[in-house]
């Protein structure tokens, strides 16, 4: 693979999503929990998505249950949590593994693309991607980044 164009994902209801249906967006790629001490970012991430949203920008928001089990639930289960408690308009995938040898592979890409301090895996929930209108992954941002000091970055690509 050699663009993220090239990647098929599963949303939150079993359908395969093309990645290329976002060429020319910038991206925000996210793996979340809603169980977690950072699941307050939804409010911020959701704040972003407004701002942003009609500029051409996405947040694809693809929980994760491997860190400390804090993403339980159905898709459903999950969704209905989102929106109830943030408000949450913005897609939302099957839930993921990010690490290990059942990584979907869009996340082995991203994880090779942009490698943190620790090396390529993803150290907790909310780490993030951003990717650029070129689909080039440009910046991974740490779980302790909140979504408002992302802001600038996103603003810069738009």
């Amino acid at each position: 693979m050699e663009s993220i164009y090239d990647f098929i994902v599963k949303d939150n209801k079993g359908n395969d999503v093309s990645m290329s249906e976002y060429k020319g967006k910038v991206l925000l790629i996210v793996n979340t929990a809603t169980g977690c001490g950072f699941t307050p970012q939804y409010d911020g991430l959701q704040d972003l998505y407004d701002k942003y949203k009609d500029n051409g920008f996405e947040i694809l928001d693809f929980p994760c249950n491997q860190f400390a089990h804090q993403a339980p639930g159905s898709a459903e289960e999950i969704e209905s949590f989102c929106q109830a408690r943030f408000g949450i308009t913005f897609k939302q995938f099957e839930k993921i593994n990010v690490n290990g040898n059942d990584a979907i592979p869009l996340y082995k890409f991203l994880k090779n693309e942009q490698k943190g301090k620790l090396g390529s895996n993803i150290k907790w929930n909310f780490t993030k991607f951003l990717v650029d209108r070129e689909g080039k992954v440009v910046q991974r941002f740490a779980p302790t980044m909140k979504p408002e000091n992302i802001d600038k970055f996103v603003k810069e690509l738009l």
